[in-house]
C-alpha cells in the first residue's frame, strides 16, 4: 500500500491542491484511495465534502490530527499534512511515507523554510527506500523569481518532478469538488501536460 505524504513547514506552499489532485488521479485510475488530513484546518477533507457522487470515490477516515493506519482495503493514501510539521508528529508521517512530496514556491521566505525541512526530512527517513521529490508550485515562467526557485532547486539533493503554473483552474475545481482528471476539457490540456512528469514518478 504506497503512502504519499505531501509536506512543507510553510503554509498556503499548495499542499492541498496536490494532496487533491493525486487523489484524485489515482481513484480515476481504479484504485482504493484514501486522502488523510492530518491539518487541522481540514482543507482536504472541507475539499472531500464537496465532491460530486458519481465522480470516482476518494475516502477519508477521521484522524483527529492524529497519524493513525489507513482502513482495512486501502490500496493506495495520500497524506495531506499541516504547516510546522516537526520532530514526534514528523517522525509519526514518516514511519508511513513511501514516497514524499515536497511543494514549493517562489518566495524567498519558502525557499529558506524549505531548505532547512528538506535537511530534516532526509535526517528523519526510515530508509533509503523512501523516495523525496520538489514540485514547484504557481510558477509564472520567464521571471526572476521562477529562475531564482530553480537555481535553489537545483543545489538540493531532491530531485525536481515537475512544475504547476499559476492558474486559477485549480482554485475554480476545487470549489466545486474536483480535480484536475475529472475534466477532460481543452482548457486544461496545458495543465494535464504539467502533470506527466510528476504521475511518472509517483507510479514508478
Amino acid at each position: 500500500m504506497p503512502v504519499i505524504v505531501v509536506a512543507n513547514p510553510k503554509g498556503g506552499v499548495g499542499k492541498s491542491t496536490l494532496s487533491t489532485n493525486l487523489a484524485g488521479y489515482l481513484a480515476a485510475r481504479g484504485h482504493a484511495v484514501m486522502l488523510g488530513d492530518v491539518d487541522r484546518q481540514q482543507s482536504a477533507l472541507t475539499w472531500l465534502s464537496l465532491r460530486p457522487k458519481p465522480l470516482p470515490a476518494i475516502g477519508t477516515w477521521d484522524t483527529h490530527g492524529e497519524v493513525v493506519r489507513p482502513p482495512k482495503g486501502t490500496t493506495h493514501v495520500v497524506l495531506d499534512t499541516p504547516a510546522g510539521l516537526h520532530g514526534k508528529r514528523l517522525d509519526e508521517v514518516m514511519k508511513m511515507a513511501d514516497k514524499v512530496i515536497i511543494p514549493i514556491q517562489p518566495s524567498i521566505f519558502d525557499i529558506h523554510a524549505t531548505h532547512a525541512f528538506v535537511a530534516e526530512l532526509l535526517a528523519h527517513r526510515r530508509s533509503d527506500k523512501v523516495k523525496f521529490g520538489i514540485v514547484c508550485m504557481r510558477v509564472r515562467e520567464g521571471t526572476l523569481s521562477a529562475e531564482h526557485l530553480r537555481a535553489f532547486v537545483d543545489k538540493l539533493k531532491v530531485p525536481l518532478i515537475g512544475q504547476l503554473r499559476d492558474t486559477q483552474n485549480y482554485v475554480h475545481l476545487a470549489a466545486h469538488g474536483l480535480t484536475l482528471f475529472d475534466v477532460s476539457s481543452s482548457r486544461f490540456e496545458r495543465d494535464h501536460e504539467q502533470w506527466k512528469s510528476i504521475l511518472e514518478w509517483v507510479d514508478a
